[in-house]
């Protein structure tokens, strides 16, 4: 039975791009910040200045030599040195907070960026993009970003000003060394590069197998009383068993990789040194360089050894975070479906909510062989209660999501108050509508806030009244903090028909012209069914209300039924007049209402 285990660092694990100058179309989120990056620009020069400075000052004391008639001499550059490295840490300083400010800085601007775009985007987005991918993409790979701009860009500037700087004074001071390191610090660095990498992979891996083992351990126990039930313990003990061996076989190859890897950089670091020290040691003796030259060159090797070491660990930082760049940039060149127009029409202030539908056809792009709506036609006067009756797929909830504007007909029209709706900014609709759903959004915040959802600006008291308006207004006194308490992640401390009742609360607080019911009460016992039902009636008065339900009560009170069959309307009237029609609607009552009205018995099969 395979587990897929759980990745412990996901940013490791996104992929690279060998196409680094995605990286450059992230300079819009930058150009504002021109001024950090010129400090940090300042302070990354003046700090590599410094280092390679120290290296000089190093050669002139020990040149000068530890005599007592140098004593002024050593004092001065002792001084001097203690004063290049306060310079170098100053600018190191300025380096890393204007570098980390503006990582930070830019990865927000970013995500911000990103989420605006994302939250704006039709539902046809969400159909070929999973949500957790853009998770990803607004974590990890903005992650990967702020790695690269705060830190990896910094470090690999550095070094490479390093490198630069100190393979020219590395020339300076001995080119006869100099030839001999260029030949020697390439078949030693490219080794330790390979090498490490391994290393990488196998820690990787190695984390790898210790969540599966944890992912092993955490669903047998959680589930230890089924496990014990059909007697599965010993299978789960050789399964978790199993899981742990291969966690120990990696870690041991993983051992053995950094073993060697020490051994080596031990052995050929130290080794070069020797080589470079005992060639330089004969120059020194035979007079062609002096000993102060001696220990500047091995200073400046080390530096550009380094350096070089350092260039090539930033470089998988940067493809990874070219790729990140190229993923976030494509969200951000993502457009809405649907869309205000350039010049979009005008709602009157006081809508009073009449809809109609006029010969409207469309289909989802994921199914565009089956029409969702075909020539739909239909008109509901303002106040009245229309409910939406009909078999799964009939195209119920295409006429909620056309309402909406989630989607534009492909045919016909869909008019709000006599005005296309396509002509209309999406929120400028919305923001006359109310929708409760059968699933209900309960945030993580606390009922005050859950229930101000559907108005931000009320007032404590308007929130106080459409919660009492909606039955909601007992359980929630009755909470530990009242309308302060916490109702947990999805509403976890409430029960279905009280998150119900919060969701009604919150349609009451906006006032629609339009009220969309959403099979509000299909989940909901017979006792927590009554209460909403009661919210319900209260919610619907004096307003345009469109219902898909399927239970009685909320069907028999509608002003007319509608009954949708493959995108079309096949019959229209109430609900006496449907059952005694007989057809789909008396079908459905049947099967659905059971015994609950005493008429469906005599209904024909």
């Amino acid at each position: 039975m395979a587990r897929t285990p759980l990745k412990i660092d996901a940013a490791l694990d996104r992929p690279k791009s060998r196409n680094v100058a995605a990286l450059g179309r992230l300079w819009p989120f930058m150009r504002p910040y021109r001024a950090t990056m010129i400090g940090a620009s300042i302070a990354l020069v003046s700090a590599a200045s410094a280092t390679l400075a120290i290296g000089q000052a190093l050669r002139r004391v020990v040149d000068l030599g530890f005599s007592a008639e140098n004593s002024g001499f050593i004092d001065q550059y002792f001084l001097a040195v203690m004063g290049i490295v306060g310079v170098l840490a100053v600018a190191t300083f300025a380096r890393y907070y204007a570098v980390s400010w503006l990582g930070e800085r830019v990865v927000a601007d970013i995500r911000t960026a990103v989420y605006s775009r994302v939250v704006n985007m039709s539902p046809v987005f969400f159909e070929t993009t999973p949500t957790p991918e853009v998770l990803s993409r607004l974590t990890s790979d903005t992650t990967l970003i702020e790695s690269v701009v705060g830190s990896s860009a910094s470090i690999a500037l550095r070094n490479l000003l390093m490198f630069i700087g100190g393979s020219v004074l590395l020339a300076v001071t001995s080119p006869k060394l100099t030839l001999m390191v260029a030949v020697v610090l390439p078949l030693l660095v490219l080794p330790l590069v390979i090498l490490g990498r391994r290393v990488r992979g196998l820690s990787r891996e190695s984390q790898d197998r210790i969540a599966g083992v944890s992912s092993v351990a955490g669903e047998t126990l959680n589930a230890v009383a089924t496990v014990q039930a059909f007697t599965q313990e010993a299978n789960e003990i050789h399964r978790f068993s199993d899981q742990v061996e291969k966690g120990f076989l990696t870690a041991t190859r993983r051992i053995s990789a950094r073993a060697w890897l020490t051994a080596l950089v031990i052995l050929g670091v130290f080794g070069a040194i020797d080589v470079v020290l005992w060639s330089g040691a004969k120059d020194v003796v035979a007079g062609t360089m002096t000993g102060g030259q001696l220990a500047a060159f091995v200073f400046y090797a080390v530096v550009v050894a380094g350096a070089l070491g350092s260039l090539s660990e930033v470089w998988g930082d940067v493809q990874r975070a070219a790729g990140a760049a190229e993923r976030l940039l494509e969200l951000l060149a993502s457009e809405p479906l649907v869309k205000a127009p350039a010049n979009p029409a005008h709602l009157p202030e006081r809508v009073t909510g009449a809809v109609s539908f006029d010969k409207v056809t469309f289909n989802y792009p994921s199914r565009p062989d089956r029409a969702a709506l075909d020539a739909f036609t239909l008109d509901i006067r303002a106040g009245e209660t229309v409910a939406l009756v009909g078999p799964s797929g009939a195209g119920k909830t295409t006429v909620f999501q056309l309402l909406l504007r989630y989607w534009d007909p492909e045919k016909g029209a869909v008019r709000l108050d006599g005005i296309r709706l396509a002509d209309l900014d999406p929120l400028d609709i919305r923001r006359h509508m109310a929708i409760v759903p059968q699933d209900t959004v309960i945030f993580a915040a606390d009922a005050m806030a859950n229930i101000r959802y559907g108005r931000p600006d009320a007032t404590d008291d308007e929130v106080r009244a459409a919660a009492e308006a909606a039955q909601a207004s007992g359980f929630i006194e009755q909470l530990p903090d009242g309308y302060a308490s916490f109702l947990g992640e999805r509403g976890v401390r409430l029960s279905g028909g009280q998150r119900q009742r919060i969701a009604i609360a919150r349609a009451i607080l906006r006032d629609p012209a339009v009220l969309l019911l959403d099979e509000a009460t299909s989940a909901l016992d017979a006792e927590s069914e009554r209460a909403v039902q009661m919210a319900l009636e209260r919610l619907m008065a004096n307003r345009t209300t469109l219902v898909v339900a399927h239970r009685l009560a909320t069907v028999k009170k509608a002003d007319r039924i509608v009954v949708l069959d493959a995108g079309g309307i096949v019959a229209i009237g109430s609900h006496d007049e449907l059952v005694a029609a007989g057809g789909l609607y008396a079908r459905l009552a049947a099967l659905q209402f059971g015994a609950a009205d005493a008429t469906l018995a005599q209904v024909p099969a």
